[in-house]
C-alpha cells in the first residue's frame, strides 16, 4: 500500500519535470535519455558469467565506484556490470573511467513499468546502490525478483536522518528489503538500524573513497605550467566569488599565481565565465587553450576549467588545493582527490559530508579556513613550501592508513545469498 501511495506521488512529479529535464539535455541526449529513463535497452547476453547492476548518481558516485568495479573485476573475471546514472555528467565521467568494459545507461524512472522493463533486458545477479540515492520501487522490485540489493560506501547525513525518521514507516519497509548496508562509519550504521534497518545487515565498512583510484596519466596542459598554481575545485555559487577576491590579495604578494577555478556543475560555466569577466581578472577558457605549448607562459592567470573529467588529474599540478562546497552549507567536496597527489589542503568551514574531517586536521592533512582568512592562509602556505610539503605528506598517509574498505565491502557482497520473495 505504501508503495503504491510512493507511485502515485512519483508519478505526479514526474509529469510535472519531465518536459523541463527533456529538454534540458542537448539535443544528441535526448533520445537515448528518453529511449533509457523508461526502461528500454539492450538485453544482456546470456552467455558468460552473471550481470551486476550499478547505480551511480552523478560524478562523485561514480568515481566512488571505480575501486568496487576494479575489486569485482579481480574477483569475478567473467562478471558482466551494467551501471546507471541521474545526470549527464555521471554518465560522461563513468563513460572516460570505465570504456567499453562497463555498459553505462540512464537510470530508469523509479515506476514498476521502465523497472519491469530495465530487468527483464539486464537480467543483474546483484542491485548495487553507491552511498546515497535509495530509490524504493527499485529496491522493492529486485527484492520481489529475488535479486539482492546491498548499499555501498553508503551514508546517512544528520539532515537525512531527521528527515527519513519523519516518515520512518515507509523507511523501514525499504530498508529491510536490502540484503546489506555497507556504510562508512559506525554513527552511519546506527542511524539506520534506527530507522528500522535489520542489525544483521548493517556493516560499518569504512569509506571506499580511500581506495579511490585516479588515472596516473598526467594532463599535458598542466605539465608545462611553471608558476605556482591554487586549485579550487567543484566549486558552488557564490563561492567564486570570494576566491576571486582571495586570490586577487594572494595575486598582490606572488604576481605569477595562476588559478584553475573549476565550478561543480557543467551549467555553470558560463556563468561563472560572466564573473571573471566583470572581475577583469585575466583568464583563460581550458576548453579554448591554444595549445599546450601556450599554456607554459600562462603567470598571473586564471583557468576556467570548463571541461569535465579532468579535476582530478589536474590536482597534480596544484600547490594548492582549495575545496568547493565547503564555504556554503553543502557539506564539501571530496578532499581525497587532492590528498592522493600529496597536496597542501585548504577547506571552508562546511565539511559535514567528511566525517573524518576531525581527524584529516588532527593528521595535519588539512587546514580549515573561512572566508576572511582564506588569501592569508594561501599566501602563508606559499610562503612556506615545507609546510606545504608535510601537509602533502601527511595527506598521502592518512589516504594509505584509511585504505581497505572495497575488500571489506567485496568479502560481504560475496556472502549475500537471493531474497525471498514477497
Amino acid at each position: 500500500m505504501i508503495f503504491a501511495a510512493y507511485s502515485l506521488l512519483y508519478r505526479a512529479a514526474l509529469t510535472a519535470v519531465l518536459l523541463s529535464e527533456y529538454r534540458k539535455r542537448p539535443g544528441h541526449l535526448r533520445a537515448r535519455w528518453l529511449r533509457e529513463k523508461r526502461g528500454v535497452i539492450e538485453e544482456t547476453s546470456d552467455a558468460g558469467g552473471e550481470t551486476v547492476w550499478i547505480h551511480a548518481v552523478s560524478v562523485g558516485e561514480v568515481i566512488a565506484a571505480v575501486p568496487l568495479v576494479r575489486g569485482l573485476r579481480e574477483r569475478f573475471a567473467d562478471l558482466r556490470i551494467v551501471l546507471t546514472t541521474i545526470t549527464d555528467t555521471g554518465q560522461k565521467v563513468a563513460r572516460e573511467r570505465f570504456g567499453e568494459s562497463v555498459r553505462i545507461a540512464y537510470m530508469p524512472f523509479d515506476l514498476p513499468g521502465p523497472l519491469n522493463r530495465f530487468l527483464d533486458a539486464v537480467r543483474p545477479k546483484r542491485f548495487l546502490i553507491m552511498e546515497t540515492e535509495l530509490w524504493p520501487n527499485a529496491i522493492r522490485i529486485c527484492h520481489a525478483r529475488g535479486i539482492p540489493v546491498a548499499l555501498v560506501n553508503g551514508r546517512i547525513s544528520e539532515r537525512s536522518y531527521r528527515g527519513y525518521a519523519k516518515m520512518r514507516f515507509f523507511m523501514e519497509a525499504v530498508f529491510v528489503r536490502m540484503s546489506a548496508l555497507c556504510v562508512q562509519n559506525k554513527t552511519y550504521a546506527e542511524r539506520l538500524r534506527k530507522l528500522g534497518a535489520r542489525s544483521e545487515t548493517v556493516h560499518a565498512t569504512g569509506n571506499i573513497k580511500f581506495d579511490l583510484v585516479i588515472p596516473e596519466k598526467r594532463l599535458a596542459w598542466t605539465e608545462t605550467l611553471q608558476s605556482p598554481m591554487l586549485i579550487a575545485g567543484s566549486t558552488h555559487n557564490p563561492e567564486e566569488a570570494l576566491l576571486l577576491d582571495a586570490y586577487r590579495t594572494a595575486v598582490k604578494a606572488y604576481p605569477s599565481l595562476n588559478l584553475i577555478l573549476a565550478p561543480r556543475h557543467p551549467e555553470r560555466f558560463g556563468e561563472v565565465e560572466m564573473l571573471l569577466k566583470k572581475s577583469g581578472l585575466p583568464y583563460q577558457k581550458r576548453s579554448q587553450m591554444p595549445s599546450v605549448k601556450a599554456a607554459a607562459a600562462f603567470t598571473g592567470q586564471i583557468i576556467l576549467l570548463d571541461v569535465i573529467g579532468e579535476l582530478s588529474a589536474a590536482y597534480a599540478a596544484a600547490d594548492i588545493a582549495v575545496m568547493g562546497g565547503s564555504f556554503i552549507p553543502h557539506g564539501g567536496q571530496n578532499p581525497l582527490e587532492p590528498a592522493y597527489w600529496g597536496k597542501a589542503i585548504l577547506c571552508g568551514p562546511h565539511m559535514f559530508n567528511f566525517p573524518f574531517l576531525d581527524e584529516f586536521a588532527e593528521a595535519g592533512a588539512i587546514r580549515p579556513t573561512t572566508q576572511e582568512s582564506l588569501a592569508v592562509d594561501i599566501i602563508e602556505l606559499l610562503g612556506d613550501p615545507a609546510k606545504r610539503t608535510a601537509m602533502g605528506a601527511a595527506a598521502k598517509a592518512f589516504l594509505a592508513e584509511n585504505a581497505g574498505a572495497t575488500a571489506r565491502t567485496l568479502d560481504i557482497l560475496a556472502t549475500l545469498a537471493p531474497a525471498h520473495s514477497s
